[in-house]
């Protein structure tokens, strides 16, 4: 799509979403509309079995927000669902100045306030329509807490999304459940108000997301495994042996799981260290893979917008590609090099990076115009992410499909529940290539019970994750 394309696009959907906010008031409600009825939550707590290094930051912890929502038909049915999400904070609230406990507790106070503005929304509509009209509250909310707070730095839209995203996909299983159906059945004309014109312009009059995504889940799917910034890569590496019966050291890993997609942490701030970590993964996958038979595997790269501009990722590629272009010809794309921030960011505009390879944005994205604008800074692919919310992904998937962009899922070292909205996101959307899912490496302990229950997805023994089953009702972590 050339510039003038892309203005014209943009100008579209812009065109689109001037009534967004009156979208339950004006729209035709169907008897297959829900509306709240009470909601609760919890958290739980773990440690990592080992630390991981992104972004420049080591992790050893995390916390997974669960909720629970009841909702209720006009006919007087109903139906409880249940989501569930780490938060991710690290991640999503990223800060220099402020400490991990609090960026926590800024994020648990908002989700306080999501479960009351939730709770209390006594509109009835579709799950992407009730999100819809909740997430400009949401969003308040969360800078009033900044606010009242005194935060130096206010909650990100990014992290409003990921603690909103518990909440989004509870609704959305209990919709699927109420109606007996997997949630991706549920997303055509039978039951949405509205059509995706609405939501992204008039060039998708007509058109429902169920378009766009699978109704019934792909079979199988590549896993990639997580290779963070300090996992060690061989034995040597190691400085403390973990000696619970998982492996320790990549080449054991890939003989374990059969593993054929790597994902490579890197720090964006050396040169030189980021391209020989890529060659002592290439090397050590080499080995290995050759001794196993196979001649087929391929690696992603994830900066998490540590470089610090777009020229220090052509000049990496080329120097791995110098080094070992057997290694550069694995690289299947790259993940989010430079700031999130588009706005405010322009001159890092990628086309000249895309050239060499498919670049990719996850931080950044989150909302369409997010989108559009990576597109016309030369993005090429995009990260779709569960804990941005199941409604946003239905919202934006069109819109990457219709235009054929790269597509990948990424994890948030997700554990039991929301691993299955994760694998089964990227199971339903045609043009996505792998899944990504760490939590077997880092945090085991919270898939215990879900092991037995979906062994498909939480035991892998081929480099591949048996999705076929992801089609229970609702979510379908049933």
């Amino acid at each position: 799509m050339g510039n003038v394309a892309r203005r014209a696009f943009l100008q579209s959907v812009t065109a689109g979403l001037a009534c967004a906010p009156a979208i339950l008031k004006a729209s035709m409600p169907k008897t297959s509309d829900i509306r709240m009825e009470e909601v609760s939550i919890e958290y739980q707590d773990y440690d990592y079995r080992v630390p991981i290094k992104f972004g420049g930051i080591v992790g050893s912890k995390a916390t997974i927000l669960n909720v629970w929502c009841t909702v209720s038909s006009k006919g007087g049915k109903t139906a409880k669902g249940f989501g569930s999400m780490p938060v991710a904070n690290i991640w999503s609230f990223p800060s220099r100045v402020l400490s991990y406990d609090t960026t926590l507790g800024a994020m648990k106070t908002l989700a306080g306030r999501i479960s009351t503005l939730t709770g209390s929304f006594k509109e009835y509509g579709h799950p992407i329509e009730l999100n819809w009209a909740l997430e400009p509250q949401y969003l308040q909310a969360a800078a009033e807490i900044s606010q009242a707070s005194k935060l130096a730095e206010p909650i990100p839209k990014l992290c409003t999304l990921v603690t909103a995203s518990a909440f989004d996909a509870a609704v959305h299983d209990a919709y699927g459940k109420l109606h007996g159906l997997n949630c991706y059945h549920t997303y055509g004309p039978e039951f949405m108000n509205r059509d995706l014109s609405y939501y992204v312009g008039p060039e998708y009059k007509g058109e429902y997301p169920e378009k766009y995504i699978r109704k019934e889940p792909k079979p199988r799917m590549p896993l990639y495994h997580l290779v963070s910034a300090i996992d060690p890569i061989v034995e040597s590496d190691i400085k403390h042996h973990v000696n619970d019966g998982l492996p320790e050291t990549l080449s054991q890993w890939i003989n374990f799981n059969g593993l054929t997609h790597l994902k490579i942490k890197l720090d964006g701030d050396d040169l030189q260290w980021d391209s020989e970590r890529v060659l002592s993964v290439d090397r050590v996958a080499t080995e290995t893979e050759e001794k196993r038979g196979v001649s087929d595997w391929v690696y992603s790269l994830d900066f998490n917008e540590r470089c610090p501009n777009v020229q220090y990722l052509v000049d990496f590629l080329h120097m791995v590609k110098e080094k070992t272009p057997q290694g550069f010809a694995r690289i299947q794309y790259v993940e989010q090099p430079t700031a999130r921030d588009l706005d405010t960011h322009r001159q890092n505009v990628m086309f000249e990076a895309a050239k060499l390879k498919p670049v990719v944005i996850d931080e950044s994205l989150t909302d369409l115009h997010a989108l559009l604008l990576s597109r016309e800074m030369g993005y090429t692919g995009a990260a779709l992410k569960a804990c941005k919310g199941q409604s946003t992904m239905m919202i934006l998937t069109p819109v990457m499909e219709k235009n054929k962009m790269f597509l990948c899922v990424q994890d948030l070292t997700c554990p039991g529940a929301s691993l299955i909205q994760s694998a089964s996101l990227a199971a339903h959307v045609p043009g996505v290539q792998a899944i990504e899912a760490n939590s077997r490496q880092f945090m085991p302990a919270a898939n215990k019970g879900w092991d037995k229950r979906f062994p498909g997805v939480f035991h892998i023994t081929d480099g591949t994750m048996d999705t076929s089953h992801l089609n229970g009702l609702g979510i379908g972590a049933v």
